[in-house]
Formats: C-alpha cells, structure tokens, sequence
C-alpha cells in the first residue's frame, strides 16, 4: 500500500492551510456573534430535518462546507440574547488550548502520557482550593463534568464515612445521602448508579427562596434513622441549577459536623463565585465542605468539558479507587499526584488543565472576578426589570446569574398559566432571534434565562420582554 490518504490526513501543511482557514472563519463567526444585532441565536430546525441534511450532506455536499455548515446550523452561544443553558461563551483563547489539547492528544492516564499536563493539573487544583479557604493538605484534580466529579465525590464520602468496603464486598446495609428537592438531577443520577435506591434519596424541602430548608434536616436525618437508613452525606447546591439560589452551606456544615457526615457542594454552576469581591459570600462555608465541584465550562469561561473537584483532605483524592493495574499504576511509598488514573474514573482523559492555566497565565484571576460579577449583576438587573412590569412575575429574585419568570395575564388559571408561557418558549426557540429555556418550581411552569454572555445588555432584556408580549398577543 502507498497510504495515500494517510499521509493526506497528517501532511503539515496541509493542516496549516485549514487551520489558517478555519480560525479566519471562527473569528469571522464570533465578530457576527457579538456585534450584529440582527444575527440569530440559533436557526431552529425540527429534528427529523436536521437528522436528514446531515444524511444527504455525508453523501452529497463537498467536504470544504462542513464547518461552515456547522456554524450555519448550531446555537450560537457567543450571541448576548443566547441566554439559555448554563455553558459559557468560550473565551477565544481556550479554543486555541483546546486546539493544542486536540493535536498532541496526551491520555493522561499515567505521568509519562502527560507530563505538562499533570504538572499543570496540580498548580491549578493546588489554586483553587486555596480560594476555596483550604490549606496545603487539601488536594484536587480535573475530570469530564459536573456529573462525574458529583459521583466521585460521593464515593469519595462514601469510603471516607462507611465502615463496611463496599467498594470491595457490596452492601451490607442501607446508605443514603441527604440533598435539596432543588439539587441538579447529577446527585440523583450519582446516588442511584451507587445503588442507593430511591429510599437512599432523602430529598429534603426547600423554603421560600428555593434553598434548603435548614429548620427540617433534624427531622428527615432522623426518620431516614429510624427506617434504617445510613446517612453517610449531605449536599449542598451553589447553586441550585433550575433558580440559581444558593443553600446556607455554613449552616450545613454545622449539621454536618454534628451528625459527622461527609459534606459535599455541587458548586459546578455558581463555584466560581469565590472569585467574585461581590458575590463571594453567597458561598459562606464552603471552606468547610469535604468537598467541592467547580465547572471551567460554565462560569469561568473555558470550552467543554472541564470540571474541579476539591477534596479539604487530599488523602481522599486518593483513596476512593483502590483497584490496580499492574501495566500503568505502580505502588508508591510518597504521594504519585501525577498518576491520575489512580485518582478519576477515567483512565484517558483530555488535556483540560491546559484551559485553567491558560487563562490564568494570560489574563490573570481578575478576569473571572469580572465576569461573574457581570453576569450575577445582570441577573439582579432583568429581575428588577421582571419585578416592575405588571405583566410578568418572577418564580424568586434572582441572586445570581439565573432567572425564572412568566408572563401572567389577568384572570389566568394555573393549568393556562403553564399552557401559555410553554407555547411562548416555544414561539421564541423557533423565532431563533432569542434562546431562553424553562424549568417547573412546584408544579409551575417559568421561563428560565442562564445571562452567561457578559455583552448581554439591558436593551437585550427590554427587547426580550416586548417580544414576549407580542408573542403572547399572536398566541392567544
């Protein structure tokens, strides 16, 4: 064979004449994205029609399209009226590691297979849980999301705290854990993939503000007791993914320490506020956490996927997975950190430190006090703007980025209430000029806007709520 199409995969300049084409183009995209107030957040297609362009184009179109193609056809999140799900516009630079990330492809299952990487890995988890208040035990490591860091944190706790090894002999008993009704479904996903059953999910009540009601953790701990039940954790969210409130995690960690549970903060959405002068005090007694998820992807500006997960001890970085293989894990005496396999459910893993210390070195901590601040500044903003037009009303005022809201017209049921604000979300995902999403707070149906762009404006609001209102009209 004369591999042909082997060399034309992996010829240099080949890759340097599309690389140079293609940041030329994304940089094209992103100056549309961010200055063309007419340009859409998305070009909303059915799913059957999209599933079938991309079967003809396979087939038909030239290849010199496809990335065009995919900017033509995908949700545009660098747009400031994209305020829909929690993913961050990445900062472009972060691409650019990323790009570094894709060529050279280092697994990271053992230090040799990533050598900067897990180098860098350390300086930058070593960082954060500085911020978090930790001292020089504490330890930490990056993995692929917020549900994985959630799960592992869990079995972290659950080693730390049960007596028994499940890890090694299975359940002798039943265990549990203790979270908010409003946590992210992740911790529901983690507590079940553990085989804690629903039984094991001991959903505790929020208040009037969506955060967990305090007064009534005494009361389920101990029913959860009296059924048997072997509380081991409690979760805290920072926030609450569907109202973006924070739970009072200091007074979490009180009950925590009373009953010695493990205390775990799903902070992966609003984590990063420990940066912010501002609003760092909504995470008041996160230095007392167990352990803490943050998400690079969502308030820190990098591209998908990139998750923190702390642990205040470090040994429980590394006793959670007490399994070996001979061919890559070898028996340490001191501490192997660079070893990352020893430590994560993954054994390969992408090169995701890079983006952290990318932005750091670059443009310096400052940069996610800015951007937090933004944002959460901008959710207080439309909230007041929400609060004073009668013909909305708000689901909780926000105190971060996260706000949920409908329209209420005079002399509407609750069944109608829901019907309506549905069939606007709807109304505006295919409009495409605006991306927002919806969420359910106690059988109510609200509209949800995550302000992640820090271009969003308050003209992007204003225009928002107007459009609404006439969808609304042209609905009913």
């Amino acid at each position: 064979m004369d591999n042909k199409l082997l060399k034309k995969a992996y010829a240099p300049e080949n890759f340097r004449i599309r690389g140079h084409r293609l940041i030329d183009e994304l940089a094209d995209h992103l100056q549309k994205q961010l200055n063309d107030s007419k340009s859409k957040t998305l070009n909303w297609q059915t799913p059957e029609v999209e599933l079938e362009f991309w079967k003809n184009f396979l087939t038909y179109s030239n290849e010199s399209e496809l990335f065009s193609q995919v900017l033509k056809r995908t949700t545009n999140v660098h747009n400031p009226k994209c305020i829909g799900h929690q993913v961050a516009p990445t900062a472009p630079i972060t691409a650019l590691s990323a790009l570094v990330g894709g060529l050279l492809n280092n697994g990271m299952a053992v230090y040799e297979m990533g050598m900067a990487p897990s180098a860098i890995e350390r300086v930058v988890t070593d960082f954060l849980c500085s911020k978090i208040g930790y001292n020089s035990e504490a330890r930490g490591f990056l993995t692929s999301g917020g549900t994985l860091a959630n799960l592992t944190a869990l079995l972290a706790a659950r080693k730390a705290k049960v007596k028994i090894d499940v890890w090694n002999e299975g359940y002798k008993e039943s265990l549990g854990i203790m979270v908010s009704q409003e946590a992210h479904y992740c911790v529901d996903r983690a507590a079940k993939i553990m085989g804690l059953g629903e039984k094991g999910i001991i959903k505790i009540p929020t208040n009037s503000s969506y955060s967990v009601d305090c007064s009534r953790l005494e009361e389920y701990y101990k029913t959860a007791k009296k059924k048997g039940i072997h509380i081991f954790a409690i979760v805290g969210s920072a926030p609450s993914t569907a109202t973006g409130v924070y739970d009072d995690l200091a007074t979490i960690s009180d009950f925590a320490k009373k009953y010695n549970l493990w205390f775990h903060v799903d902070g992966a959405h609003g984590g990063g506020a420990i940066f912010s002068k501002k609003y760092s005090p909504l995470l008041d007694g996160i230095h007392q956490a167990d352990s803490v998820v943050i998400d690079g992807h969502k308030m820190m500006m990098m591209s998908a996927i990139t998750t923190a997960l702390l642990f205040k001890n470090g040994h429980y970085s590394h006793a959670t997975f007490s399994q070996k293989a001979d061919y890559l894990l070898e028996q340490s005496d001191h501490e192997d950190w660079y070893n990352i396999a020893k430590r994560t459910f993954e054994c390969t893993k992408t090169m995701m430190s890079v983006h952290w210390f990318t932005m750091l070195k670059t443009y310096g901590e400052a940069i996610f006090d800015e951007y937090v601040t933004n944002l959460y500044d901008l959710g207080n903003i439309f909230g007041a703007m929400i609060a004073n037009d009668s013909d909305f009303e708000l689901a909780v005022s926000p105190v971060s980025n996260i706000v949920c809201f409908r329209i209420k017209p005079k002399n509407s049921t609750t069944t109608s209430l829901n019907q309506i604000n549905a069939d606007i979300r709807q109304y505006l995902l295919e409009d495409g000029e605006f991306y927002i999403v919806q969420t359910k707070l106690r059988g109510q149906y609200y509209m949800r806007c995550t302000i992640m762009n820090p271009f969003t404006t308050k003209n992007h609001f204003k225009t928002l709520l107007n459009k609404i209102k006439e969808a609304y009209n042209v609905l009913i």
